[in-house]
């Protein structure tokens, strides 16, 4: 039996789908029903570090369930108290900012919304380089918004990308666990 329904919801990081991708499989080993949400820029797009149809194919395999990628098929999700916690990971900046100000539109910031809208948890794992540049006062309100939790973050490439702010993926599992309690991880800058 599974030990709470998470919803697993991949932003257009590209560079960070590896990372995510394990962390689904560790969040299913630990025996969690994973239900995966993808935008639809992260379900369409072809890139460099591979095709959207087979991450797409990954993941759903992991988890036994289909990838929601469309706001129509997102909103039910609060509605019908699908998940217990959303986890959004990777978060980029983009996200982010849509969170921060209510935008919806998109299958991950519908789903965000929807489950806020009956008090349920969200953590959020950043992966954006401005993060300490454009993106910081979004990352700021979140911080002070009931409900939203966030991965522990840190600088990834300081000389070359001195803006940029990227979540510890791997600390996911404990992170849930806290969020599931309505803690929040600590340091949540590393």
């Amino acid at each position: 039996m599974a030990k709470a329904d998470i919803g697993y919801a991949v932003c257009g990081s590209f560079c960070t789908f590896s990372k995510t991708i394990s962390q689904i499989e560790r969040l299913k080993t630990d025996g969690y029903n994973v239900i995966p949400i993808m935008s639809e820029t992260a379900a369409s797009t072809d890139t460099r570090f591979g095709l959207a149809r087979d991450f797409i194919d990954k993941i759903e395999n992991i988890t036994g369930n289909k990838v929601i990628s469309s706001i129509c098929d997102a909103e039910p999700i609060g509605p019908k108290k699908m998940c217990d916690l959303i986890v959004v990971a990777p978060c980029t900046g983009n996200t982010i900012a849509k969170l921060s100000l209510g935008l919806t539109d998109s299958a991950v910031s519908m789903a965000v919304k929807s489950h806020l809208r009956i008090n349920r948890p969200v953590l959020l794992c950043v992966a954006t380089n401005d993060g300490l540049g454009a993106s910081a006062q979004n990352i700021g309100r979140l911080l002070n918004t009931k409900n939203i939790y966030f991965v522990p973050m840190s600088q990834d490439d300081y000389v070359n990308k001195p803006k940029s702010l990227v979540g510890h993926f791997e600390l996911i599992p404990e992170c849930v666990e806290k969020t599931l309690k309505r803690e929040q991880y600590q340091p949540i800058f590393m």
